[in-house]
């Protein structure tokens, strides 16, 4: 290519970022579906696996699908280096464990994925990692939870799943003073609404199952940052765990990356209306909703992303309630999922943060009687039909 990619804008770098084409030319990416690869002599393997000829080794360490992913990813980010995982799991589970051990102490937003939680709170303890939750949007709580053993520093901005909005730009200047590491979980907001490494985070993670993929088939994850920090502490693990993302799923990603600006861009007008019918019905008591200027942190969100996401929450006041909504849905499903084509509802308390114990959820406002919908991407006046005749059954 005659151009520089970091001179694209980003819906050319969705397009055209990390091809890698082979000599047939082909349009569509190339899928690589293989484990190994040959060499023309026990010389020329030597000099590969030594690190003194380029190329590919293994598809546990690298695989051209892959790479042309992560490329991608990273163009678009605005990152040095990408490494693609098998899940959003496996690349918080990587980016934490490759920065920390045992004696380090990590700080992380009391608002988390339940799984997220579920990692910080029960299993880096069993490996000598304390932890100290605080209230993610109290910069105080930041500052005070500092320690001279802590080197991380973990937060998911917006939150899953009342959206809560941390203002990462100030978290930054608190952890790098104390020593730490800052790694963002982005994915709520995509990387098409905000660029935690251009307000100073060290590292950024991505269920890419999410909105990268799209369209509800396939897993997989990423973390972004700077090529050294991330071959220092992430290569070594990457190379001899195995959390590898397999190649087709590299591959159904990369197609995803091509339409990702123009989906989350049509899903977050439509959330944007959503949230705007749903906190017009009396059987709302509150409206999460980054864009809303009712929501607690709507400056901060304005500060920090240029789009608000199509995730929105409800508080319909009781489980029944709540319970009442997603069973009289008729186009909106019933999943956990988010950031698919297709809207999806769910009950927070009972599915992604069952795990979670209730006066747990209770401290970060996650009653029983919330929602949390992902919108996609069909009609309006057909979701609106929909939501409307669920508000009335609630």
């Amino acid at each position: 290519m005659a151009e520089d990619p970091n001179s694209w804008e980003p819906a050319t770098r969705l397009i055209r970022g990390g091809l890698m084409r082979s000599n047939h030319g082909e349009i569509s990416e190339a899928l690589y579906l293989t484990q190994s690869f040959a060499y023309e002599s026990a010389g020329a393997a030597d000099r590969r696996f030594s690190g003194e000829d380029p190329g590919f080794v293994y598809s546990r360490y690298a695989n051209p699908t892959t790479q042309m992913f992560e490329e991608r990813l990273a163009l678009l980010e605005g990152a040095e280096y990408c490494r693609a995982l098998a899940s959003g799991m496996a690349a918080v589970h990587v980016a934490l464990t490759g920065l920390l051990k045992a004696g380090d102490h990590l700080v992380a937003g009391r608002a988390l994925f339940g799984s997220c939680n579920w990692i910080v709170a029960q299993y880096l303890p069993r490996f000598g990692v304390e932890t100290t939750f605080v209230d993610a949007v109290d910069l105080d709580a930041w500052k005070a939870a500092m320690r001279p053993n802590t080197k991380v520093v973990l937060l998911e901005s917006p939150a899953n799943p009342l959206l809560e909005i941390t203002d990462i730009e100030e978290v930054v200047k608190i952890a790098h003073a104390a020593g730490a590491k800052v790694v963002v979980d982005n994915v709520f907001a995509t990387p098409i609404f905000q660029k935690p490494l251009t307000l100073g985070a060290d590292v950024v993670v991505y269920s890419a199952t999410k909105h990268i993929d799209g369209q509800g088939r396939v897993l997989g994850g990423a973390i972004l940052g700077d090529r050294q920090l991330l071959e220092d502490a992430y290569r070594d693990i990457i190379r001899h765990t195995g959390p590898a993302m397999s190649p087709f799923n590299a591959w159904v990603l990369l197609k995803g990356l091509e339409t990702l600006d123009l989906r989350v861009r049509r899903q977050t007008e439509t959330a944007a209306a959503l949230a705007d019918l749903i906190a017009g019905s009396p059987k709302v008591t509150s409206v999460r909703y980054p864009g809303r200027e009712d929501h607690p942190q709507a400056l901060v969100a304005r500060k920090q992303m240029s789009g608000f996401s199509n995730l929105l929450a409800f508080d319909l006041g009781s489980r029944e309630a709540a319970w009442r909504f997603l069973d009289a849905l008729e186009i909106v499903d019933i999943s956990n999922n988010l950031g698919d084509a297709k809207s999806m509802a769910t009950h927070p308390s009972t599915t992604t943060h069952r795990a979670m114990p209730e006066d747990k959820r209770l401290e970060i406002g996650l009653t029983e009687g919330f929602v949390r919908m992902s919108v996609g991407l069909e009609d309006l006046k057909d979701l609106t039909r929909d939501v409307r005749r669920a508000l009335d059954a609630a």
